[in-house]
């Protein structure tokens, strides 16, 4: 894995708050052991998905989600800042642009390194304020987004011709079992069963994938 430089530095800033290393001293950093294991479940799971089915890798919205995934598991890997929101109202201005971020993009799979950097906020800044506003952590919220906006692309593709790993990978799941799990958790069917389902079915409609709301307490 590796990053160019001035990415590097944009993204460590953006995610943590702080340089996460140095390019003038040689360091070493020994993350908690279940963010590493959740980094190398991750770049497990993309070479076992790009030995298997290349092509879907070659995608472009796939490989970004990929991108975004990894450098998500990375920096939060070595994170261990904590800056808490204080300023009186900042918790509101910051749940706004977020909510700008949304609607600006209905059909498109958003990750938490390009929000962050959209909103122009720390991944623990933005965790502290999903927390309270929303009741979860803004990874939860954007992975059940994405779970939504699968589901509808599945209900809605030709099921001739898609493929359940080309819909689950466009919107950033690469753990394929894990993205069943939580498709028949959340939806209560396979995500086959969901394709084989054919669009005009008796649970077609054509509410958006996921309406967003947020709270407008402190």
């Amino acid at each position: 894995m590796s990053l160019p430089t001035e990415e590097f530095r944009r993204y460590s800033a953006t995610l943590t708050g702080t340089e996460v290393l140095s390019h003038e001293i040689q360091q070493v950093r020994r993350p908690f052991q279940i963010r590493l294991a959740r980094l190398r479940r991750l770049h497990r799971a993309t070479v076992d998905l790009a030995e298997a089915a290349p092509e879907v890798v070659s995608r472009p919205d796939a490989a970004r989600g990929l991108q975004q995934h990894l450098i998500a598991a990375a920096f939060g890997a070595v994170a261990d800042t904590d800056d808490q929101v204080s300023v009186p109202g900042h918790r509101q201005r910051i749940m706004a642009r977020f909510e700008t971020v949304i609607e600006a993009s209905p059909d498109r799979a958003l990750f938490l390194p390009e929000v962050c950097e959209a909103i122009g906020v720390t991944e623990r800044t933005f965790l502290n304020c999903c927390q309270r506003h929303l009741g979860m952590s803004p990874a939860r919220y954007l992975s059940l987004r994405r779970l939504h906006q699968a589901h509808w692309a599945l209900r809605m593709a030709d099921a001739a011709s898609a493929t359940v790993t080309e819909v689950a990978t466009r919107y950033g799941f690469w753990e394929l079992g894990r993205f069943s799990r939580a498709h028949r958790e959340l939806f209560e069917e396979s995500p086959s069963e969901t394709l084989r389902r054919a669009p005009g079915g008796r649970f077609h409609d054509e509410s958006a994938p996921l309406a967003l709301k947020f709270s407008e307490s402190a």
